[in-house]
């Protein structure tokens, strides 16, 4: 295999006239001819840095078996501004010419990664005369994906209007369920009286449909500020939201919206309501239905103290003076909830049932098992001893983590439960945590990683021709895309395997969004209507209540006026799929029954080619495809946010675990802490210090030489928020004091 770089300047010079010829001729058409479909890339593009690899396929297996195509031996990076190419090499079979199963392919790879100039580009099969979609190679290519990512947010906000300038001309509505006994007079299930009415408005659709689950709401608040938390800088104050420009990031006031919410939810008495019920229409606010409430449950409530607690730590650094109060009542909620799962510690409820007569509650059902409450009391457990340092946290943690998968199924990792790995991940990050414990976590994920032909080892032996392998492909397919992908960014960022494997498992976390930005078997980017955004074959259609099936304003992008907005993430390719049980006799008409063969549908398929882009409802299901869901978007934004960096924007907030080398020693500590800022952005030998409690009080302040010391001998026991600044460059770190 030949690959080289080709300096444009020299391009007269190649050697193969011959070769020459037939890309500039190629060139001349380059644009005149549609890409593709057997050659597949990241429709948005790379970093400079990444691993670029174009996969070439031949369909063997699945809808588009006839369809063959035989890879020429020629390939070329064409720069996409005058067709020149930059960089040629030959494809490199993938398995030697093996037909994969989970996608029905051959697969060659085109590996041009050496190649990093910046620009527009596409890759050429020059023997062929076919080219791939159009991409980019740039430092911030994913900059405003995540952007359109992070606004579909905004677009589920639950009684909130969508206004111009914000929602655009095309998705504009009014807010929706604040009519009589709508989410502002919300009652209870069970007794629809005045005595049970609660005010439980905002917070977000969670998916296609209209509906609030506590347990869910508060993951999804969850991730995003742990991707805050590990990536301030990729978030920035320009989102085209109504908060936006007022110098805290957007994605730090959508999930201040969600909190709220979650606030509302929660009960004198510290237990928080299981789920809220809204009824559907599209638009949203032509919604009439009455909303109506589940009661409290242990899971609901410990997911609102971790929620809570970890929020009021992430608002307290952001800013400790804004947010002071917040943060506070934050935190007070966080210990009442702890406290009344503590005491209320098997509290369930079903919903969507016949057997308790809440039936069409919702739609989902948000109770969860034994094994899901104890992982919710462990990550409460962290969270709240991230926050107040209080030992008695930390040895719950410490006497109970064995009960997680990672133990108790003796060295077990799995798509399913990777909530539990990352939170145990979480907990090395902080202080004062035993030894014994985190060399057991740390010992036993690492023979996990191999174990079972998954993770690493799927990895390290190219199981997946489309370089993003997970094991199962069934529903909400793409969260457990980006969920292995945010499992290997944390093997890295932790150093889990030998540091050798560290850059490895960086690479294949990004490997992971290339398929979810094209690189798959449909050559599909699975978020809707990015052609805006530089893709040249996104979603279409979804299901949604709001951009509903036959909606002239939104069912499909190119039919409809203005299809469903950007950014929406689909649940992906589901092997499991199927239509409704009476598409095998009868569903009630002619009509209805009809539907069933009115398409083809995506049943019997290879894995990776279980999927379409329609939105049909009963009884062709595609909510089991096409549904969108903020736990699939929460998780992306989680991945994507790794690989975008704005390192010119102020973000005000680096996690203790991830400040870029900061070092306090010793924290947790009794009295001295020595604070070094890090040599390589240091600009004088003098740092600004600042001490802050947990209210926000200012307690300590002082110019010191970098490297030297500050005394904490007056302070009471606790956590301190420690702001560093020089020349304006700003981080926030934090102290645990004890005695």
């Amino acid at each position: 295999m030949c690959n080289r770089p080709l300096k444009k300047s020299s391009m007269i010079k190649l050697k193969t006239l011959s070769f020459t010829a037939l890309l500039f001729v190629a060139g001349l058409f380059a644009h005149a001819q549609s890409f593709s479909p057997y050659i597949v890339v990241d429709q948005f593009g790379y970093l400079p840095l990444a691993t670029k690899v174009a996969v070439i396929r031949d369909p063997h297996v699945g809808f588009d078996a006839a369809d063959a195509f035989t890879p020429g031996t020629s390939y070329a990076l064409i720069d996409a501004t005058n067709n020149a190419a930059v960089f040629t090499g030959t494809p490199a079979a993938w398995k030697n010419g093996f037909v994969d199963t989970t996608s029905g392919d051959k697969a060659w790879w085109f590996d041009f990664t050496s190649y990093t100039t910046p620009g527009k580009y596409y890759v050429k099969d020059v023997t062929n005369n076919a080219r791939s979609a159009e991409f980019v190679i740039s430092t911030t290519v994913y900059k405003d994906v995540l952007k359109a990512a992070m606004r579909m947010l905004y677009y589920q906000r639950s009684s909130f209007a969508k206004t111009e300038p914000y929602a655009g001309t095309g998705w504009t509505d009014a807010a929706s369920h604040l009519k009589p006994l709508q989410d502002k007079n919300a009652q209870l299930y069970n007794n629809k009286t005045s005595a049970t009415e609660k005010d439980l408005h905002g917070g977000w659709y969670d998916a296609g449909d209209l509906n609030k689950y506590t347990s869910w709401t508060a993951n999804y608040v969850i991730t995003l500020l742990t991707a805050y938390q590990e990536n301030p800088a990729a978030f920035t104050d320009d989102y085209n939201i109504p908060e936006s420009g007022n110098g805290i990031p957007d994605i730090i006031d959508e999930v201040k919206w969600g909190l709220e919410h979650l606030l509302r939810m929660q009960q004198s008495n510290g237990s928080c309501l299981s789920v809220l019920s809204s009824a559907g229409a599209s638009p949203p606010s032509s919604a009439t239905g009455q909303s109506l409430y589940g009661p409290a449950t242990t899971n609901a409530t410990l997911k609102c103290a971790q929620a809570f607690a970890l929020a009021a730590n992430v608002y307290k650094q952001v800013d400790p003076v804004l947010y002071a109060t917040f943060a506070t009542t934050l935190q007070t909620k966080a210990i009442a909830a702890w406290n009344w799962a503590g005491a209320n510690p098997n509290v369930t409820f079903n919903n969507n049932s016949d057997s308790n007569g809440s039936k069409g509650l919702a739609a989902g059902n948000q109770e969860t098992n034994d094994l899901g409450r104890k992982t919710s009391r462990l990550g409460a457990a962290l969270y709240l001893y991230d926050l107040t340092g209080e030992a008695s946290y930390l040895n719950y943690f410490n006497s109970n983590y064995k009960d997680m998968p990672l133990v108790a199924w003796y060295n077990g990792i799995s798509q399913y439960f990777l909530e539990s790995q990352s939170l145990q991940l979480y907990y090395l990050s902080l202080p004062g945590i035993s030894s014994t414990v985190a060399q057991d976590i740390r010992s036993r994920t690492k023979i996990a990683i191999y174990n079972s032909r998954d993770f690493a080892d799927a990895l390290t032996s190219e199981l997946d021709p489309y370089r993003a392998f997970i094991r199962d492909y069934n529903w909400g397919s793409n969260q457990y895309k980006s969920n292995y992908g945010n499992l290997f960014w944390e093997l890295n960022e932790y150093t889990i395997d030998n540091a050798g494997n560290n850059e490895l498992y960086l690479k294949a976390a990004e490997e992971y969004l290339h398929y979810i930005h094209g690189v798959n078997p449909l050559q599909l980017v699975y978020l809707t209507n990015m052609s805006s955004y530089g893709a040249e074959k996104s979603v279409n259609e979804m299901y949604h209540t709001w951009f509903a099936d036959g909606s002239a304003k939104w069912d499909r992008v190119g039919t409809s006026t203005y299809g469903p907005p950007p950014g929406f993430l689909m649940g992906g390719a589901n092997n499991s799929y199927d239509w409704d049980d009476c598409c095998y006799s009868s569903c009630g008409s002619p009509g209805n029954t009809a539907i069933c063969t009115s398409t083809t549908l995506p049943k019997e398929q290879p894995k990776q080619k279980s999927y379409k882009d329609f939105n049909t409802n009963w009884p062709l299901n595609s909510w089991q495809l096409t549904e969108t869901s903020l736990g699939y978007q929460t998780a992306y934004i989680r991945l994507l946010s790794k690989f975008v960096n704005n390192s010119n924007i102020t973000t005000g907030l680096l996690s203790s675990a991830k400040a870029p080398g900061i070092q306090l020693r010793p924290n947790p500590t009794q009295d001295l802490v020595t604070i070094e800022f890090p040599s390589s952005l240091a600009t004088s030998d003098m740092i600004h210090v600042e001490l802050y409690d947990l209210t926000g009080k200012k307690v300590f302040t002082k110019d010191i030489e970098n490297n030297s010391s500050i005394s904490t001998v007056a302070l009471e026991n606790g956590v301190y928020v420690l702001k560093v600044n020089q020349d304006g460059l700003m981080y926030t770190e934090r102290i645990v004091k004890i005695k």
